[in-house]
């Protein structure tokens, strides 16, 4: 379990907020594609970024530059959410997402951020309940970018009313969850989708290297070594699947118990078959 080469990682695995959001992304899509070439995403990102200086340099205020984003990203190179996306690995992948043209809330947001960024536009991910967002301060207050939805812009109450009636809660309960978020966070949310998406399909070798991460980011978790056990079994690893699971047997609630022993006994079976 070593992502020694992974840098933007490394960072967050010790906290550090100076983390490049994008290639720390990219670390993550060259799981599944080992030959990965990052060079060809950042170039896209800085050529988005050339088109755009004209158009930012004539904004009027945080407005007209979030508008500019989403002319060029959305409007002229299609970049926008679709319910698939949601069930792909794929859409949370900023290559994929480039190419296709369609990704999730979170991995659309990242698009906007990197190219921002090459503007010197201090656009910041919004880790908010159900739908990942972008933030620009304003001198009149906060605005919102929804990369999901083509960019559209929203002020501070139209975001609130919108993510009120979306997820359910209240304004109140809402209003301290459309802070900047850390990195790790962002980082963390996008190896949760992954796992969720991966689980549902019974994809557990890809799932594996997902669940790696997060028990390294966490590696005081109950539930997430519990996970790593199951993963790591299911990915056909029952030799090291075997001693996790022990472990964790020894500190399980019991409502957990029951399950960890079957699945200990199905890593021995699993082993006495290969000898």
């Amino acid at each position: 379990m070593s992502f020694a080469g992974d840098e933007e990682f490394a960072k967050l695995l010790v906290r550090q907020d100076d983390v490049d959001l994008e290639t720390a992304a990219l670390e993550l899509a060259r799981d599944v594609n080992p030959s990965l070439d990052f060079a060809a995403t950042l170039t896209w990102f800085d050529q988005r970024a050339a088109e755009l200086a004209a158009p930012v340099a004539r904004a009027n205020d945080e407005q007209d530059l979030l508008e500019s984003l989403a002319g060029c990203l959305s409007g002229r190179h299609g970049l926008t959410g679709s319910a698939e996306a949601f069930g792909s690995a794929a859409g949370s992948f900023l290559p994929d997402v480039i190419a296709t043209g369609h990704g999730i809330p979170i991995s659309l947001s990242l698009v906007y951020i990197a190219v921002a960024k090459r503007l010197r536009i201090p656009l910041e991910g919004v880790a908010s309940p159900i739908h990942f967002l972008c933030r620009l301060d304003a001198p009149s207050g906060p605005l919102f970018l929804d990369a999901f939805s083509s960019g559209r812009v929203m002020e501070l109450d139209e975001c609130l009313n919108w993510l009120s009636d979306l997820s359910g809660l209240a304004r109140q309960r809402l209003l301290p969850t459309l802070g900047p978020a850390r990195p790790r966070q962002i980082i963390q949310r996008m190896l949760n989708n992954l796992k969720a998406i991966y689980i549902d399909q019974d994809s557990w070798k890809p799932a594996l290297p997902v669940q790696q991460r997060l028990t390294l980011l966490e590696p005081t978790s109950y539930a997430q070594r519990r996970d790593l056990a199951l993963v790591t079994l299911k990915a056909g690893h029952p030799d090291r699947a075997l001693g996790m699971l022990q472990s964790c047997a020894k500190t399980a609630p019991s409502d957990d118990l029951v399950v960890l022993e079957k699945l200990i006994d199905q890593a021995r079976v699993a082993l006495a078959a290969w000898n």
